[in-house]
């Protein structure tokens, strides 16, 4: 007799339904996984061996053939040790499982005493399976609260496989797992570590930080060592608006597949801030692998991607920047196919003007040859520089701001005209697909960014003298409108693009 269960494969950032398939034959004993298993998946037949044995069943002497279908579909990760040792049980008589095996998931990792433990990728498999139309999903106790974002699934959150299997054998039923009902982004409040209250002076770098909040728009803070670069940019999170449900649930998706999950907080209500070192390879930042994860881009979308020493960083790896900085996608791409991942973040990258750091300070001389600056210059390249909206120089704080009582604006303050805004950026965007002035493409940079002919006469005077490029043109006019939006007006004013003008980096 064969016995035939549901699973789940997580590719990427989805799902596919994988058929668990167990056959007992005479012949010599042993557990044979076939239809592409990967080590961990191989090794469940150990796991899975002891864990029906320590719970009370009984391993069949033959010859036990597990069929992973669909066959040429790659298998990863322990998270099939429950539907085998179930799909076990079923051939070898020992629980007698209905006909509707389609209407049903398992998923989970066995210890050797029958115990269940969590594992990664649970969002994305109960999604899945809302789509087929399945009903019912098993799974670890741990991972019932993050399974219950999804509506529509009867949620089974087991501690060990004899529970379960006296579930559903009928002889002691496990309650529905009911989600708790703080799971609600909108009413989540953020506790900002770092408040702009405290950082004294640089006003002008504040109104950018703003303004790049305001509008989804990358940053690049460049100064003297010790200016409050690290120090701007931890508080950038703290004023960006908080998170809606939506994108609660896509940054939850990144972070369960990655394994990043933080334990006991099932939704991640909070921004996500993501500074990676300057030593990250291209992987580690666009995300990769033997078997594709998401990477810091990725798992920064919705959120802010800090880039501390930006020259340091490796050229090659930062090229690879160039693409979701644009398209707000990345493309990772094997041999076996590829697979897509959202990196919609905020880049605020910082940097020193020239290796020693002084390079045009009235203080300190600068001990750099030009040689020496120009090739640290040119480690960021142009295209690169060209997709930042925002370059802003920060100064030295003087001895009597640092010493001054006088508290500045707080976090909180600005979050709510950055909030405002945001409200009328959706409002704008409608059911357009994006939620920032940033995004806009082309065309709706057309339709939503009009100005008048005074305007675009500076404007053509900007691209002659600048020597901008269009790409440069458009990210302009967006930033234009952002700072039309903070002024709460409707239309872009010759003014709004005189400032966003001022942002482009000077030409030497």
């Amino acid at each position: 007799m064969s016995s035939k269960i549901l699973s789940g494969a997580v590719i990427g950032l989805n799902c596919e339904l994988v058929e668990v398939e167990a056959d007992v034959s005479p012949a010599l004993p042993g557990i044979f996984i076939v239809g592409l298993p990967d080590k961990a998946v191989d090794e469940s037949r150990e796991r899975v061996r002891s864990a029906i044995k320590n719970s009370g069943f009984y391993v069949p002497r033959g010859k036990v053939t597990i069929n992973l279908a669909p066959a040429d579909l790659k298998k990863e990760g322990p998270a099939y040790d429950l539907p085998i040792a179930i799909s076990i049980l079923i051939t070898t008589h020992q629980l007698n499982l209905k006909n509707n095996w389609d209407q049903q998931v398992f998923i989970g990792e066995l210890a050797l005493d029958g115990q269940l433990r969590p594992i990664n990728g649970v969002l994305s498999i109960c999604l899945a399976a809302i789509e087929k139309g399945i009903k019912k999903i098993y799974l670890p106790e741990q991972n019932g609260a993050e399974a219950s974002l999804v509506r529509g699934l009867e949620i089974y959150a087991c501690r060990n496989l004899e529970q379960l299997v006296n579930h559903l054998s009928g002889q002691k039923l496990i309650n529905q797992f009911t989600a708790p009902e703080f799971f609600s982004a909108g009413n989540q409040s953020i506790s900002p570590l770092y408040d702009m209250a405290f950082v004294k002076g640089q006003q002008h770098v504040k109104r950018a930080l703003e303004i790049a909040a305001a509008g989804g728009h990358n940053i690049l803070l460049s100064g003297p060592p010790g200016a409050g670069k690290t120090l701007l940019a931890k508080t950038m999170v703290t004023i960006l608006p908080v998170m809606t449900m939506a994108e609660s649930l896509q940054v939850t998706r990144i972070y369960s597949v990655a394994g990043l999950l933080p334990s006991g907080q099932p939704l991640i209500t909070e921004r996500p801030f993501r500074s990676p070192h300057h030593t990250a390879s291209g992987v580690a930042l666009v995300g990769g692998g033997a078997w594709p994860r998401p990477g810091e881009i990725s798992l920064s979308h919705r959120g802010v991607l800090f880039l501390d020493e930006f020259p340091e960083f490796p050229r090659q790896v930062l090229e690879n920047l160039r693409q979701p900085l644009e398209d707000g996608i990345i493309s990772v791409s094997r041999a076996a196919g590829t697979l897509q991942f959202p990196a919609k973040f905020i880049l605020v990258a910082a940097m020193n003007p020239c290796p020693c750091g002084y390079l045009n300070d009235l203080d300190r001389n600068c001990s750099c040859l030009p040689a020496q600056i120009i090739n640290y210059q040119k480690r960021i390249s142009g295209p690169l520089l060209d997709r930042i909206d925002l370059h802003v120089e920060v100064p030295k704080v003087k001895f009597d701001k640092l010493t001054g009582d006088q508290t500045a604006e707080s976090s909180a303050e600005i979050r709510k005209r950055v909030q405002r805004v945001r409200d009328i950026e959706q409002k704008r965007f409608g059911n357009l697909g994006i939620i920032t002035n940033s995004e806009m493409s082309s065309r709706q940079t057309k339709d939503f960014c009009a100005v008048d002919e005074k305007t675009i006469e500076l404007l053509r005077q900007a691209v002659n003298q600048l020597g901008l490029s269009a790409r440069s043109y458009f990210r302009i006019l967006k930033l234009s409108r952002t700072i039309a939006d903070l002024a709460g007006e409707e239309k872009i004013k010759l003014e709004h693009v005189a400032e966003a003008l001022q942002y482009r980096p000077k030409v030497e």
